[in-house]
């Protein structure tokens, strides 16, 4: 069956590869040549730096060709993706502008009769007069565009002028898109602010404010600069308590550990807390564990702390079950007073059945990105109970952030990078 997924969607990809090649560059040229063959180029070539971009970041290739590789070939996949979806739109523009065309194009007009001319009378004995000579016919001009007014513009050039406009308007559509999506991420995360009434928190934590950060992505795109955009945008908000809820690096502490080093700096009356993310465990989740402890941040595994009007508890990713180090609940949650508010750290939303299992009252999470791209949602709200925002699911409430930075491409698309600062409210305020 995997062999099988992996030959359909290699099939899917080079469908849609094709098609690509076929709109922007076949069907805007005339004929064979040189512009053809360096659309294949292009394009085969956009996909081999993407391939050898992640196969460079699994396998630990040195970083300084990770980050080489990255930067192209993630934005390749971002481009070509807005590029499909932008020539798939063309398609039904395509018919209404050549039927446009047609219709202003002027009709031939008809030709004159040739004028009658009367045989000359014959003379008596006189041999019969040759026809003059007539000098030979000019040629037609070649280039539709030097055709006189008036001359019809054959369906084949009609149809060359459409292919041309729609690939340039898609091609202007796409590099916009990535563009923008990528300077979103790159001026770093916005601050949003979300109030949140918990039944059990005493009046004195009224407008208690956790600062929720998730999805960082340290990676070979964004390294110190953008690390230190997140802590400074952090510290301005001036929280009580910072949450780091997973998915903070991809890559090892050799390459990143200099990228993190900002988050030294984050500063909260309560301290900063750390939970892992599945992509810690891809990149070595124990190593960084002691890394954010050096850095002044305080890792919750599966574990607990007693803060002064409710209990801050965390749980270690899914993604760490396949080393044993999965998320228990029990250890985190089984022997606490549930008079008391908690408020639970779990990278992703799918954890809130086991939350609300064991009397949590709100859980803060990041993972989904909000889709990253869209039409990327689409997929990742199927996957996940909570894309983004705050929902209700029986007495516990979910907190889902579109998180701090991006995946893969250093694109967004619909969905604002945030840092979110949640205030809690009391009931009995």
């Amino acid at each position: 069956m995997v062999i099988l997924f992996a030959l359909l969607a290699l099939g899917v990809l080079v469908a849609a590869n094709w098609y690509l090649w076929r709109r922007l560059f076949r069907d805007t040229t005339s004929g064979p040549g040189w512009a053809r063959r360096a659309g294949a180029a292009l394009i085969a070539g956009g996909w081999a730096l993407f391939v050898a971009a992640m196969v460079a970041e699994r396998t630990g290739a040195p970083f300084w060709l990770q980050r080489a590789l990255a930067w192209p070939g993630f934005l390749w996949f971002a481009l070509c993706l807005y590029l499909l979806l932008a020539v798939a739109a063309g398609e039904a523009v395509r018919p209404l502008l050549r039927r446009f065309l047609k219709r202003r194009t002027p009709a031939p007009a008809e030709a004159a009769p040739a004028p009658r001319t009367e045989p000359e009378p014959a003379t008596v004995g006189a041999p019969p007069r040759d026809p003059e000579p007539q000098p030979p016919a000019a040629p037609g001009p070649q280039d539709p565009a030097e055709a006189p007014a008036g001359t019809p513009v054959p369906d084949l050039t009609r149809r060359l002028f459409v292919s041309r406009v729609v690939a340039a308007a898609a091609a202007a559509a796409a590099v916009g898109t990535v563009g923008y999506g990528t300077y979103g991420v790159l001026r770093g995360p916005g601050v949003k602010r979300v109030t949140v009434p918990l039944a059990k928190l005493p009046r004195a934590a009224h407008g208690f404010r956790i600062a929720v950060v998730s999805d960082v992505h340290l990676s070979p795109v964004l390294g110190r600069g953008f690390a230190q955009k997140v802590v400074d945008t952090i510290n301005s908000t001036q929280p009580d308590l910072i949450a780091v809820v997973g998915d903070l690096v991809d890559g090892d502490v050799a390459d990143l550990g200099p990228a993190a080093a900002p988050l030294a700096g984050l500063r909260a009356r309560h301290g900063a807390y750390f939970v892992t993310g599945n992509h810690e465990y891809f990149s070595g989740a124990g190593q960084w564990i002691e890394e954010v402890r050096r850095l002044g941040l305080r890792p919750l595994e599966n574990a607990r702390t007693e803060l002064p009007h409710f209990d801050l508890a965390g749980v270690n990713d899914i993604a760490g079950e396949s080393e044993g180090q999965g998320p228990d609940f029990a250890r985190a949650l089984g022997d606490r007073d549930r008079a008391r508010a908690c408020v639970l750290l779990a990278h992703q939303p799918v954890q809130i059945h086991d939350a609300v299992d064991h009397g949590v009252d709100l859980q803060l999470s990041g993972h989904t990105h909000g889709g990253q791209m869209w039409p990327g949602n689409l997929l990742a709200d199927l996957a996940n109970p909570t894309l983004a925002g705050l929902e209700r699911y029986g007495d516990t409430q979910l907190y889902v952030s579109r998180g701090a930075g991006a995946w893969g491409p250093p694109t967004r698309v619909g969905a604002p990078s945030d840092i979110t600062v949640v205030e809690l409210a009391s009931m009995r305020a």
